[in-house]
């Protein structure tokens, strides 16, 4: 049995290291991709993950598959493609530590992933399945991604969905959102950035846009990370806010995949089911949720900066919040 089986992209983000003697820009190589980085937060929290993917049989493929077996992930979904080529992506950072992307993927491995290549049996096997809309912005992947998501639900596998939404990989944003909206409904756990909820409800109000996402398609806890303002859930008709931990920031790559790791985490480790879990108790998850995605915003890198238990009980004891 797994606790988390992810499904989506792994890929390689070069993220900004400095510059040169000759003032070139330097970036460093990380392992990269929202599903894999949420995975590699429950590993390194004690859980038992899966991986589902498909990279390029090139040195960027073989690295993942190494840096995600070294972090205790079962990488037996995870396939190497002879055909495709591991996808890039350089991250690139403002003053704020804030990040914007640039992708090199026609026709990258991890969209070329096929329905029939998904192991359907390390799903069944699992607690959570776990997936975002990245996989879904081409075909044959978003098509392997749907299927997945089903088997999940026939199975009685909870869903977790983070759209991650990436405008520069979509052909249109209405795409994007048709996408996404036909996603929700299989979602128990949701996971949305500010920005994602304005762009799929039209407004800035959090308590009354994820009111409307929650009844409309019935999903169980939604949870809107909000940056230094902390994060904000939904448990049904029960809301919360927790502000964030006072770090000192250099790069946000990975925040909210850590986020929503350690979510999981502790939702597993409740020994409760979804519907059983009581608002109390998921202010003490998003709480320490909250510190491990503020501690990974002190390094660089996404899997690289994931905190140890030890490391965000510390934080949760000795940092101080924000107003």
């Amino acid at each position: 049995m797994f606790d988390v089986v992810a499904l989506g992209e792994l890929l390689i983000d070069f993220t900004p290291c400095g510059t040169s003697q000759n003032r070139n820009l330097m970036y460093e190589m990380n392992p990269g991709g929202a599903p894999a980085n949420v995975l590699a937060v429950v590993s390194k929290l004690g859980g038992k993950t899966a991986f589902i993917g498909q990279v390029g049989n090139d040195q960027f493929g073989l690295f993942l598959r190494e840096t995600l077996a070294g972090m205790g992930v079962n990488v037996e979904g995870l396939l190497l493609s002879e055909e495709y080529s591991t996808t890039l992506a350089f991250v690139h950072l403002d003053k704020n530590g804030d990040r914007s992307f640039s992708f090199y993927r026609s026709n990258g491995a991890d969209i070329m992933l096929q329905a029939q290549d998904v192991r359907f049996d390390l799903i069944k096997q699992s607690s959570i399945l776990h997936v975002g809309s990245v996989s879904m912005t081409h075909e044959p992947s978003r098509t392997a991604t749907l299927e997945a998501v089903k088997a999940a639900k026939t199975n009685n596998v909870l869903v977790s969905f983070d759209p991650n939404l990436r405008p520069a990989l979509w052909a249109s944003l209405d795409e994007a959102k048709k996408v996404i909206e036909g996603m929700l409904q299989y979602a128990d756990i949701l996971k949305l950035s500010q920005e994602e909820l304005y762009f799929l409800t039209g407004t800035d109000e959090i308590a009354d846009a994820s009111a409307v996402i929650a009844r409309k398609y019935g999903i169980e806890l939604i949870l809107i990370t909000m940056g230094a303002s902390g994060s904000f859930y939904r448990l049904r008709d029960e809301i919360g806010q927790l502000p964030a931990y006072n770090v000192e920031t250099i790069d946000t790559t990975g925040a909210g995949d850590a986020f929503l790791g350690a979510v999981l985490h502790k939702i597993l480790s409740s020994g409760k089911s979804l519907k059983n879990i009581s608002a109390k108790d998921v202010e003490a998850f998003v709480d320490f949720a909250n510190a491990a995605g503020s501690l990974v915003t002190t390094k660089r890198g996404a899997i690289p900066a994931i905190p140890t238990l030890c490391e965000i009980n510390r934080c949760m004891a000795t940092v101080n919040k924000l107003a």
